[in-house]
């Protein structure tokens, strides 16, 4: 089943301008609107959160949005200058989240996910990534998935807060409460049907089609028949002038998966070839798909490292095939390396006495494309004394940097995602527990060990200024050994609750 993000930038022009930073930007508290002309008036053509916020609106006369609003901050659009950092975008969205991406409009983007969400662990935890990402980097972002282009264009502007993720399969009920403005219809039609009394898409869908293509033409059933997903339309796609691809069309659809598979290795060979006169290895590769239906397709793989070997790409590339719908047939396919870098030749073993270091690239490259690249990492250590910012995840092919856990103090084996509140009865307030309770099973204390004093880090925020952990290694009388910790130094109340928490477990 198809599956479409819609990406929606409700302030990227004046976001666009504020990222510029300098002397030239705008200053971030002050309401920013861009201006443009409709004939001989001078109309607000976008507006930032805070202009939005104090009731402005695109459309509105900016001598209203002048009286409206004090110390407004008033520059002229630029919609060419818009679109071509539009395009950009969407080429850093072709690169990094799934193989079909297009500009939707002047404030969106629309992303084909089929076949390459799973790379990101799901359809929410794409969006997540994706609305994290761009605010990150100062673009305030809504984004949406659905069935069909027209109804995630509608979820991403009406319903996403910042993220709406529809039920596959979802029809005409969820799209039927949106407003009509939803359609993507001119203005003047959305103003007539409010005249006629329609307020919604479901009026709309409760009416016979032939009176409304009278009254309106046949583009009001068009945009209803693509936001509930009953007509296709199709994306073209961005496209880099560097990009590297080899296509191949047939005079006769293909459609047998032992063909396509067939033909995909032909494919790879080509691309090798390709890549090897440049010297670049390929990071991710995407297989378009034509049908004859006009209907695009796609497949992603992603590699640890920049790989040349035909032999494995196609294989991963075959692993996918099962996800390919070719409908009537296929038509046309096409290869792109989308990420494609400097491949780093290894020396071989040349004598006997030394030891070949074994290559797991090829197996962390099929977990990843079948489980999602987030799922497979390694941990390494990172430079802090509080035990759950030690650990960081990092790619699993990634350099090793030598650092190191320091080991004057052991550490479980097992590190819980957050600490658990214990229930304990100690001798003494600063002394180890002798009895504690966790997740309800009492456990007696046979040994112990600590404390293990660990002081905040005062220069991440105030409150850890005087906060202090105690940590104690304790044994129960199974044999089980645990990691707990007091919060506070057990005298000074100002360092902490002085509550206790199981924080890991040892092996």
């Amino acid at each position: 089943m198809t599956r479409v993000v819609s990406l929606f930038l409700p302030s990227w022009s004046t976001d666009r301008l504020r990222r510029k930073g300098g002397d030239a930007a705008p200053p971030l508290e002050a309401p920013l609107i861009l201006i443009g002309r409709e004939g001989s008036r001078r109309v607000v053509v976008s507006a930032d959160a805070a202009a939005r916020a104090a009731g402005l609106r695109p459309g509105m006369a900016v001598a209203k949005a002048q009286v409206l609003v004090r110390d407004l901050l008033i520059q002229d659009a630029d919609p060419v200058a818009d679109f071509e950092a539009l395009e950009r975008l969407a080429l850093w969205v072709l690169q990094r989240f799934a193989p079909i991406v297009a500009v939707d409009g002047d404030d969106g983007i629309v992303i084909d996910t089929t076949g390459a969400d799973h790379l990101h662990g799901g359809e929410e935890a794409m969006l997540d990534a994706l609305i994290g990402r761009l605010a990150m980097s100062g673009i305030s972002a809504r984004a949406a998935v659905a069935d069909s282009w027209g109804a995630a264009h509608a979820f991403a502007r009406y319903l996403a807060q910042p993220a709406f993720v529809a039920a596959p399969g979802h029809g005409p009920a969820t799209v039927s409460p949106l407003p009509l403005e939803a359609l993507r219809l001119p203005a003047a039609t959305t103003h007539d049907l409010r005249v006629l009394g329609f307020e919604w898409i479901g009026d709309l869908l409760l009416q016979p089609r032939a009176p409304l293509t009278l009254r309106f033409g046949p583009e009001l059933g068009r945009r209803l028949d693509q936001a509930i997903g009953a007509a296709a339309e199709p994306i073209d796609p961005v496209r880099p002038a560097d990009l590297i691809e080899v296509r191949r069309s047939f005079a006769e659809p293909i459609g047998a998966a032992e063909t396509i598979a067939r033909y995909i290795g032909k494919l790879v060979v080509a691309l090798c070839e390709r890549l090897e006169e440049m010297d670049l290895g390929a990071r991710r590769l995407d297989l378009h798909l034509r049908r004859v239906d006009n209907q695009r397709q796609a497949i992603r793989v992603g590699m640890a490292v920049p790989v040349r070997d035909a032999k494995r790409l196609t294989r991963l590339l075959c692993d996918r095939i099962e996800t390919i719908d070719p409908g009537f047939g296929i038509e046309v396919l096409t290869l792109v390396a989308s990420i494609a870098e400097p491949l780093v030749r290894k020396q071989t073993v040349s004598a006997l006495i030394e030891e070949a270091i074994p290559d797991v690239s090829d197996l962390i490259d099929t977990l990843a494309n079948r489980v999602g690249e987030r799922a497979v990492y390694r941990a390494a250590p990172l430079s802090s004394d509080v035990p759950e910012r030690a650990v960081a995840r990092i790619p699993a092919m990634a350099p090793d940097t030598g650092a190191t856990w320091p080991g004057h103090w052991p550490r479980p084996a097992r590190l819980l995602p957050r600490p658990e509140p214990i229930e304990t009865v100690a001798l003494l307030p600063d002394h180890p527990p002798v009895t504690f309770t966790w997740r309800g099973i009492r456990r007696r204390v046979r040994r112990a060990d600590g404390p293990e004093r660990v002081f905040g880090e005062w220069w991440k925020r105030d409150a850890e200024l005087v906060a202090v952990r105690d940590y104690f290694r304790l044994e129960d009388e199974a044999g089980e050994r645990y990691w707990v910790y007091r919060a506070g130094d057990g005298e000074d109340a100002a360092t902490g609750s002085h509550r206790w928490f199981m924080h890991g477990v040892f092996g």
